[in-house]
Protein backbone atom coordinates (compact mmCIF):
# COMPACT_ATOMS: atom_id res chain seq x y z
CA UNK A 1 0.00 0.00 0.00
CA UNK A 2 2.23 2.77 -1.26
CA UNK A 3 4.61 3.97 1.45
CA UNK A 4 2.37 3.13 4.27
CA UNK A 5 4.52 0.60 5.59
CA UNK A 6 6.76 3.69 5.91
CA UNK A 7 7.43 6.40 8.50
CA UNK A 8 5.02 8.78 7.38
CA UNK A 9 4.85 12.21 5.49
CA UNK A 10 2.99 15.35 4.15
CA UNK A 11 3.04 16.68 0.66
CA UNK A 12 1.47 20.52 0.56
CA UNK A 13 0.86 20.13 -3.47
CA UNK A 14 0.77 23.07 -5.40
CA UNK A 15 -1.69 21.50 -8.06
CA UNK A 16 -1.37 25.22 -10.11
CA UNK A 17 -4.30 26.89 -12.00
CA UNK A 18 -6.85 24.39 -12.51
CA UNK A 19 -6.27 22.45 -15.07
CA UNK A 20 -4.30 18.94 -14.09
CA UNK A 21 -1.70 19.06 -17.09
CA UNK A 22 -0.33 21.77 -15.10
CA UNK A 23 0.79 20.73 -11.82
CA UNK A 24 4.65 20.27 -11.81
CA UNK A 25 6.26 16.93 -12.00
CA UNK A 26 7.16 16.47 -8.42
CA UNK A 27 3.99 17.34 -7.58
CA UNK A 28 2.61 14.36 -9.70
CA UNK A 29 4.98 12.01 -8.66
CA UNK A 30 3.61 12.34 -4.82
CA UNK A 31 0.25 12.47 -5.83
CA UNK A 32 0.59 8.99 -6.85
CA UNK A 33 2.31 7.79 -4.15
CA UNK A 34 -0.20 8.93 -1.61
CA UNK A 35 -2.07 6.75 0.96
CA UNK A 36 -4.37 9.65 1.77
CA UNK A 37 -5.12 12.84 -0.65
CA UNK A 38 -6.69 16.15 0.97
CA UNK A 39 -7.79 17.84 -1.69
CA UNK A 40 -9.21 21.70 -1.98
CA UNK A 41 -12.08 22.76 -3.90
CA UNK A 42 -10.01 24.37 -6.83
CA UNK A 43 -6.86 21.71 -6.79
CA UNK A 44 -6.95 19.97 -10.35
CA UNK A 45 -9.80 17.48 -9.37
CA UNK A 46 -9.69 15.08 -12.22
CA UNK A 47 -5.99 14.01 -10.91
CA UNK A 48 -8.07 11.57 -8.90
CA UNK A 49 -9.74 9.68 -11.47
CA UNK A 50 -5.72 8.21 -11.97
CA UNK A 51 -5.11 7.42 -8.15
CA UNK A 52 -5.08 3.95 -6.70
CA UNK A 53 -8.46 2.44 -5.56
CA UNK A 54 -7.48 2.40 -1.78
CA UNK A 55 -6.61 5.52 -1.21
CA UNK A 56 -8.31 7.71 1.19
CA UNK A 57 -9.37 11.35 -0.65
CA UNK A 58 -10.74 13.78 1.50
CA UNK A 59 -12.63 16.75 0.23
CA UNK A 60 -11.30 19.63 2.29
CA UNK A 61 -12.69 22.00 -0.01
CA UNK A 62 -13.75 25.36 0.98
CA UNK A 63 -16.09 26.52 -1.10
CA UNK A 64 -17.54 30.70 0.03
CA UNK A 65 -19.89 31.20 2.86
CA UNK A 66 -19.10 26.85 3.66
CA UNK A 67 -16.32 24.92 4.56
CA UNK A 68 -16.35 21.19 4.11
CA UNK A 69 -13.30 21.14 7.15
CA UNK A 70 -12.17 23.87 9.56
CA UNK A 71 -8.29 24.63 9.37
CA UNK A 72 -7.83 23.21 12.56
CA UNK A 73 -9.56 19.79 11.39
CA UNK A 74 -7.51 19.63 8.66
CA UNK A 75 -4.12 20.03 10.20
CA UNK A 76 -5.25 17.51 12.87
CA UNK A 77 -5.98 14.88 10.39
CA UNK A 78 -2.93 15.04 8.01
CA UNK A 79 -0.45 15.08 11.44
CA UNK A 80 -2.81 11.94 12.45
CA UNK A 81 -3.13 10.42 8.73
CA UNK A 82 0.86 10.72 8.87
CA UNK A 83 1.51 9.53 12.29
CA UNK A 84 0.19 5.93 11.36
CA UNK A 85 3.00 5.96 8.55
CA UNK A 86 0.47 7.32 6.11
CA UNK A 87 1.83 9.00 2.97
CA UNK A 88 -0.31 12.08 2.91
CA UNK A 89 -0.94 14.67 -0.05
CA UNK A 90 -2.87 18.13 0.91
CA UNK A 91 -3.50 19.11 -2.93
CA UNK A 92 -4.39 22.97 -3.41
CA UNK A 93 -4.96 24.94 -6.02
CA UNK A 94 -2.16 27.38 -6.94
CA UNK A 95 0.88 27.42 -4.64
CA UNK A 96 1.04 25.94 -0.79
CA UNK A 97 2.24 29.29 0.48
CA UNK A 98 0.33 31.91 -1.36
CA UNK A 99 -2.91 32.23 0.34
CA UNK A 100 -3.28 28.75 0.84
CA UNK A 101 -2.70 28.09 4.43
CA UNK A 102 0.09 26.30 3.73
CA UNK A 103 2.15 27.78 6.13
CA UNK A 104 -0.26 26.95 9.06
CA UNK A 105 -0.43 23.59 7.60
CA UNK A 106 3.62 22.94 7.65
CA UNK A 107 3.71 24.56 11.34
CA UNK A 108 1.49 22.08 12.46
CA UNK A 109 3.09 19.23 11.06
CA UNK A 110 6.73 20.76 12.95
CA UNK A 111 4.89 21.03 16.17
CA UNK A 112 4.14 17.14 15.58
CA UNK A 113 7.31 16.24 14.02
CA UNK A 114 5.49 14.83 11.12
CA UNK A 115 8.15 15.12 7.86
CA UNK A 116 6.99 17.72 5.75
CA UNK A 117 7.75 18.91 1.89
CA UNK A 118 6.57 21.73 -0.08
CA UNK A 119 5.74 21.53 -3.86
CA UNK A 120 5.43 24.47 -5.08
CA UNK A 121 2.58 25.19 -7.59
CA UNK A 122 2.39 27.77 -10.76
CA UNK A 123 -0.05 30.76 -8.69
CA UNK A 124 -3.15 31.56 -10.15
CA UNK A 125 -2.62 35.94 -9.40
CA UNK A 126 0.13 34.87 -12.76
CA UNK A 127 -0.96 31.81 -14.36
CA UNK A 128 -4.71 32.83 -15.10
CA UNK A 129 -3.95 36.17 -16.63
CA UNK A 130 -0.56 34.53 -18.55
CA UNK A 131 -3.04 32.02 -20.02
CA UNK A 132 -5.69 34.61 -20.96
CA UNK A 133 -3.35 36.64 -22.69
CA UNK A 134 -2.33 39.22 -19.90
CA UNK A 135 1.58 39.33 -18.58
CA UNK A 136 1.66 40.57 -15.47
CA UNK A 137 4.77 42.48 -15.74
CA UNK A 138 5.73 43.95 -19.25
CA UNK A 139 9.11 46.05 -20.04
CA UNK A 140 7.85 49.72 -20.95
CA UNK A 141 4.58 49.33 -18.78
CA UNK A 142 5.50 48.24 -15.33
CA UNK A 143 8.18 46.30 -13.33
CA UNK A 144 5.95 45.60 -10.39
CA UNK A 145 3.09 43.56 -9.39
CA UNK A 146 1.29 43.21 -6.35
CA UNK A 147 -1.22 40.26 -5.50
CA UNK A 148 -3.56 41.18 -2.68
CA UNK A 149 -6.51 39.01 -1.05
CA UNK A 150 -9.81 40.19 -1.36
CA UNK A 151 -11.06 38.06 1.26
CA UNK A 152 -10.85 41.17 3.84
CA UNK A 153 -12.80 44.04 2.95
CA UNK A 154 -10.42 47.01 1.86
CA UNK A 155 -12.21 49.59 4.87
CA UNK A 156 -11.89 46.83 7.35
CA UNK A 157 -9.36 47.03 10.32
CA UNK A 158 -8.30 43.33 9.79
CA UNK A 159 -7.06 44.37 6.24
CA UNK A 160 -3.20 44.75 5.98
CA UNK A 161 -2.31 45.74 2.33
CA UNK A 162 -1.21 48.95 2.19
CA UNK A 163 -4.44 50.56 -0.37
CA UNK A 164 -2.58 53.84 -0.77
CA UNK A 165 0.02 52.32 -2.15
CA UNK A 166 -1.59 49.85 -4.24
CA UNK A 167 -3.75 52.94 -5.89
CA UNK A 168 -1.13 55.87 -6.41
CA UNK A 169 2.02 52.82 -7.71
CA UNK A 170 2.48 52.20 -11.61
CA UNK A 171 2.33 48.52 -11.02
CA UNK A 172 -0.20 45.97 -11.72
CA UNK A 173 -2.31 44.80 -8.91
CA UNK A 174 -3.58 41.32 -9.24
CA UNK A 175 -6.54 40.37 -6.64
CA UNK A 176 -7.35 36.96 -5.74
CA UNK A 177 -10.67 36.42 -3.60
CA UNK A 178 -12.45 39.36 -4.98
CA UNK A 179 -15.50 39.00 -6.75
CA UNK A 180 -17.51 39.96 -3.75
CA UNK A 181 -15.76 42.89 -3.02
CA UNK A 182 -15.19 44.06 -6.35
CA UNK A 183 -17.05 46.96 -5.94
CA UNK A 184 -15.92 48.17 -2.95
CA UNK A 185 -12.05 47.67 -4.15
CA UNK A 186 -12.29 49.30 -6.87
CA UNK A 187 -14.11 52.45 -5.31
CA UNK A 188 -11.40 52.43 -2.72
CA UNK A 189 -8.64 52.53 -4.92
CA UNK A 190 -10.30 55.05 -7.20
CA UNK A 191 -10.32 57.15 -4.47
CA UNK A 192 -6.98 56.79 -3.39
CA UNK A 193 -5.91 57.96 -6.52
CA UNK A 194 -5.96 54.77 -9.08
CA UNK A 195 -7.19 56.19 -12.30
CA UNK A 196 -10.91 55.20 -12.92
CA UNK A 197 -9.71 54.81 -16.73
CA UNK A 198 -7.42 52.13 -15.70
CA UNK A 199 -7.97 48.84 -17.47
CA UNK A 200 -9.09 45.94 -15.67
CA UNK A 201 -10.05 42.29 -15.96
CA UNK A 202 -11.57 39.86 -14.38
CA UNK A 203 -11.11 36.11 -15.42
CA UNK A 204 -13.53 33.61 -14.24
CA UNK A 205 -12.24 29.81 -14.17
CA UNK A 206 -9.07 30.74 -16.04
CA UNK A 207 -6.97 28.27 -18.13
CA UNK A 208 -10.57 25.93 -18.03
CA UNK A 209 -13.24 24.97 -20.36
CA UNK A 210 -15.16 27.27 -18.54
CA UNK A 211 -13.46 30.71 -18.35
CA UNK A 212 -15.78 33.97 -18.94
CA UNK A 213 -13.17 37.12 -19.01
CA UNK A 214 -14.68 40.90 -18.82
CA UNK A 215 -12.43 43.70 -19.51
CA UNK A 216 -13.37 46.99 -18.95
CA UNK A 217 -12.00 49.97 -17.35
CA UNK A 218 -11.56 50.16 -13.42
CA UNK A 219 -14.68 52.45 -12.95
CA UNK A 220 -17.00 50.60 -14.82
CA UNK A 221 -15.52 47.21 -14.16
CA UNK A 222 -17.95 45.85 -11.27
CA UNK A 223 -21.15 46.62 -13.92
CA UNK A 224 -19.96 44.73 -16.49
CA UNK A 225 -18.75 41.88 -13.87
CA UNK A 226 -22.14 41.92 -12.89
CA UNK A 227 -23.41 42.44 -16.54
CA UNK A 228 -22.09 39.17 -17.21
CA UNK A 229 -22.56 37.30 -14.19
CA UNK A 230 -19.25 36.42 -13.60
CA UNK A 231 -18.34 34.51 -10.27
CA UNK A 232 -15.90 33.03 -7.94
CA UNK A 233 -13.24 31.13 -8.68
CA UNK A 234 -11.63 34.59 -10.75
CA UNK A 235 -8.54 36.50 -10.77
CA UNK A 236 -8.66 40.53 -10.95
CA UNK A 237 -6.28 42.37 -12.96
CA UNK A 238 -5.76 46.28 -12.47
CA UNK A 239 -3.40 48.16 -14.88
CA UNK A 240 -1.74 48.80 -17.70
CA UNK A 241 -0.81 45.36 -18.71
CA UNK A 242 -4.38 44.25 -19.31
CA UNK A 243 -4.66 46.63 -22.77
CA UNK A 244 -1.76 44.26 -23.95
CA UNK A 245 -4.39 41.36 -24.37
CA UNK A 246 -5.67 42.59 -27.52
CA UNK A 247 -2.28 42.34 -29.41
CA UNK A 248 -1.22 39.37 -27.88
CA UNK A 249 -1.92 36.08 -29.85
CA UNK A 250 -2.15 33.57 -27.16
CA UNK A 251 -4.01 30.34 -27.16
CA UNK A 252 -3.64 26.42 -26.34
CA UNK A 253 -1.82 24.05 -28.87
CA UNK A 254 -3.45 21.34 -29.54
CA UNK A 255 -2.47 18.13 -27.76
CA UNK A 256 -0.36 15.82 -30.29
CA UNK A 257 -2.12 12.48 -31.64
CA UNK A 258 -0.28 9.42 -31.73
CA UNK A 259 -1.07 8.09 -35.18
CA UNK A 260 0.83 5.11 -34.26
CA UNK A 261 4.32 3.49 -36.33
CA UNK A 262 4.52 5.17 -39.56
CA UNK A 263 3.48 2.81 -42.30
CA UNK A 264 6.04 1.92 -44.90
CA UNK A 265 5.19 2.59 -48.44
Amino acid sequence: MGVGAQAGWVALVGGGPGRGDLITLRGLRLLRRADVVVVDRLAPRELLDELRADVEIVDAGKAPHGHNLTQDEINALIVERASRGLGVVRLKGGDPFVFGRGGEEALACAAAGVPCEVVPGVTSAVAVPALAGIPVTHRGITQDVAIVSGHVDPSHPGSTADWDALATGPGTVVVLMGVAALSRISAELIKRGRSPRTPTAVIHAGGTAHERLVTGPLGEITRLALAADVSSPAVIVIGEVVALRDQLAVGRIPDAVDDGPAQAG
